[in-house]
């Protein structure tokens, strides 16, 4: 992307991020065209095939009640009385990479919804079934989303997000980064989560200093 924009690392199965996800609508609102995001899927656990046990559950919901105190995001803990579930991020990260193909901002769009849907409805979005009844909630046609979903094209983009993160260093999410195009000139926004009323004046700080305007 040339001009200043934001690359933004997440996961849909990411509960930090689900509670970044008001601080990413308070960047928009507050800048808009003027500093778009990138989301690139970070792979939490992806492929996982081990269902949880009672030490990994337990860790997760504290997990989740302390991005709940931290972000006030809701959270349906009956998720925690499912049997034998399997936390296998990498359904939920290609359903995005095939809603981000549309644009960038209905894949950030798909996020959100996904997140909702895991964390406050208690849906399944390791399923297929769910994943495109969320799609079709998005305007997305069901049938074509479902043979995208399932092609080795998505398989292989997401795939590609996933190295993506690892090549350069990514190691936990939510990550925000800061650039301007050109090689070299990121700079970490924050890696983990932070609320929107620290990060904005950051941000502007940086925006004024990255524009053309502000350098001449």
């Amino acid at each position: 992307m040339n001009g200043p924009h934001l690359v933004y690392f997440a996961d849909p199965m990411c509960s930090w991020c689900w509670g970044f996800s008001p601080v990413l609508d308070a960047i928009d609102q507050r800048f808009g065209a003027r500093l778009p995001v990138h989301l690139v899927l970070g792979g939490l656990r992806p492929g996982n095939r081990t269902p949880m046990g009672s030490p990994e559950r337990d860790e997760i919901r504290r997990h989740w009640e302390h991005v709940h105190e931290a972000s006030g995001q809701p959270f349906d803990f009956s998720f925690f009385e499912r049997p034998a579930f399997v936390y296998d991020t990498e359904p939920a990260s290609r359903a995005v990479v095939v809603m981000r193909r549309r644009a960038m901002t209905d894949g950030l769009a798909g996020l959100r919804r996904l997140q909702r849907a895991f964390y406050a409805e208690n849906r399944d979005v390791t399923d297929p079934q769910t994943l495109c009844a969320l799609a079709g909630e998005l305007g997305f046609d069901v049938e074509r989303f479902r043979a995208d979903l399932d092609s080795d094209d998505a398989v292989r983009e997401t795939r590609s997000d996933f190295d993506t993160a690892q090549r350069v260093g990514i190691r936990g999410f939510p990550t925000l980064i800061a650039g301007t195009g050109g090689p070299g000139e990121y700079t970490l926004v924050t890696h983990g989560f932070q609320p929107a009323q620290r990060l904005l004046p950051s941000l502007e700080r940086w925006l004024d200093t990255s524009t053309p305007r502000a350098r001449a």
